[in-house]
């Protein structure tokens, strides 16, 4: 199933995912404060207890990797392996009593992405993915459906940033339907499976939202780049992603293309 060098460092990674998990549903809907980091961006207890149990699980089985959470920040010195964690993607869904959340685990190796756990506790769906194992939901693989006209995609569209409206109105007309779901991690192992064919986000990501699922997308089959058509993933500036695109192969390009639109 998959690469065994990086078996424990899955498992691990899974419990703590599933430890996170049932810590926020049995806070679910039964938040009392939330505080704000920014005008339009919350963090709740949840947040900061999710992350707590995740940093101690993997800190206890691997003392000598590094860690980047969303909420403490970088801890460690910055190692060959680095784990970049968001403990609850999708916050403001949480807050509001919306099911659509998740916990993103993603292991770095030299600065490349090689290992990723998804895990929606609402559903109780564990997405996973080790580079060059394949990606698997449940212990089941699981792959991008290649077959399908871009005219009948469902793809998961990011809100626009101020400029783009008529980028992102295009590719409306070229889809059969876009959503905007609140969690970018959830969006990208959706494409892994083909639940949504494809994501487009031109900004306003960090790699937290994208690591774990990332790998998962890639391992399933499809094509991820950044929002300008490079590397979908680096370390240095995270606050300041310039977005992803991730879609099969035959559709790509075109997604690009029109993104990226004068």
């Amino acid at each position: 199933m998959t690469d065994p060098d990086l078996t424990q460092e899955l498992d691990v990674a899974a419990a703590a995912a599933r430890l996170a998990g049932s810590i926020q549903m049995d806070l679910y809907e039964r938040i009392e404060s939330i505080d704000f980091k920014g005008e339009k961006d919350v963090v709740t207890e949840a947040d900061h207890r999710s992350e707590a149990a995740i940093l101690e699980h993997i800190g206890s089985a691997f003392p000598g990797d590094a860690f980047l959470a969303e909420e403490s920040g970088e801890s460690g010195e910055l190692a060959d392996r680095l784990w970049v964690i968001d403990p609850l993607d999708g916050t403001v869904n949480y807050a509001n009593g919306i099911p659509f959340f998740a916990v993103s685990i993603g292991l770095a190796v030299e600065g490349r992405p090689v290992l990723g756990v998804v895990y929606d506790p609402a559903r109780d769906e564990l997405f996973t993915a080790i580079s060059g194992g394949g990606a698997w939901l449940d212990g089941r693989p699981i792959h991008h459906p290649r077959s399908k006209r871009m005219t009948d995609s469902v793809v998961s569209l990011g809100l626009p940033s101020i400029g783009f409206g008529r980028q992102y109105r295009e590719i409306r007309h070229r889809v059969r339907i876009t959503r905007a779901m609140g969690s970018a991690t959830l969006s990208l192992a959706y494409v892994a499976n083909g639940r949504f064919d494809a994501y487009v986000q031109w900004s306003k990501l960090s790699v937290w939202d994208i690591c774990a699922a990332g790998v998962i997308a890639i391992e399933g089959g499809a094509t991820v780049t950044s929002a300008l058509g490079n590397a979908w993933f680096g370390l240095g500036m995270p606050s300041k992603s310039i977005g992803i695109v991730a879609a099969s192969p035959e559709h790509h390009r075109a997604f690009l293309e029109l993104l990226n639109s004068p």
